[in-house]
């Protein structure tokens, strides 16, 4: 298995496109276009399981290791996709140090966390692997935790103080959402609130992650320290592709 650990907290510019169809064509598109990573999407994705075992096992075998979003902050969440390969997890909505301290916990085997361990799921090579990956999980797997409203704003210092967190990624639109003020992504008190978690991630030397909802956003939001991106989706870019070469078709019917 690959891991992005070690980049993500050296500060490297990681990029991913997301994963929210539920296809493993997908997945292997966007590793073969040599993305950093790959954003699996089980929060607001089509996909269930069944689906999230092809997308894993092709990720697998490509460049782009992939990192689950679960449906919520829940042991057996981490569980059963880290048992089938993922290199790492992303949870929505953590508010507080606690929250992420939980994560913590859930991502991570004993003495450092309560995951539970098999010795023969995918993540350990049909225990092939498995010494080597018991060994090493602790030390490779990526948490990255969202920062989705203005409580996590406030206690984004706290959270990346959290041993074992490596990423606060910010979901901008649920974000501005919860601060009144919908897709205003470039309102003051939007930007103030990304400089609250980029200082906090700088304090304690972890990596700040945001999602675009343009590349438009790409070169300022670097400029403001975020290290760690997804910059679309398999979704969204091609029913763009295919709103655009329809209204290129209309434009030259007689």
């Amino acid at each position: 298995m690959k891991f992005i650990r070690d980049r993500i907290l050296r500060g490297d510019l990681m990029y991913s496109i997301g994963a929210q169809l539920g296809s493993s064509l997908t997945v292997e598109m966007i590793s073969n276009a040599g993305f950093d990573w790959t954003w699996i999407d089980c929060e607001h994705g089509s996909g269930d399981y069944s689906e999230l075992v092809y997308q894993l096992q092709v990720a697998r075998l490509g460049n782009s290791p992939p990192v689950v979003r679960i449906s919520w902050n829940m042991p057996w969440l981490f569980k059963r996709v880290l048992d089938l390969g993922a290199a790492g997890i992303m949870v929505p909505y953590v508010n507080t140090a606690v929250e992420a301290e939980e994560a913590v916990q859930s991502l991570r085997y004993q003495p450092e966390g309560v995951r539970g361990v098999a010795g023969s799921p995918p993540c350990a090579g049909f225990a092939q692997q498995f010494d080597d990956y018991f060994a090493q999980a602790n030390d490779n797997l990526t948490l990255m935790v969202q920062i989705e409203t203005a409580q996590a704003v406030e206690n984004a210092s706290s959270i990346a103080a959290v041993s074992g967190v490596d990423v606060l990624f910010v979901g901008p639109l649920d974000l501005s959402v919860n601060l009144g003020i919908p897709k205003d992504f470039r309102n003051p008190r939007f930007e103030a609130c990304l400089d609250t978690v980029v200082e906090g991630c700088r304090k304690h030397g972890k990596a700040p992650g945001i999602l675009t909802p343009t590349l438009d956003f790409l070169p300022s939001w670097i400029n403001r320290g975020f290290t760690v991106f997804v910059v679309g989706s398999d979704g969204t870019l091609l029913a763009k592709m295919l709103g655009d070469i329809k209204e290129k078709c209309a434009s030259l019917s007689p």
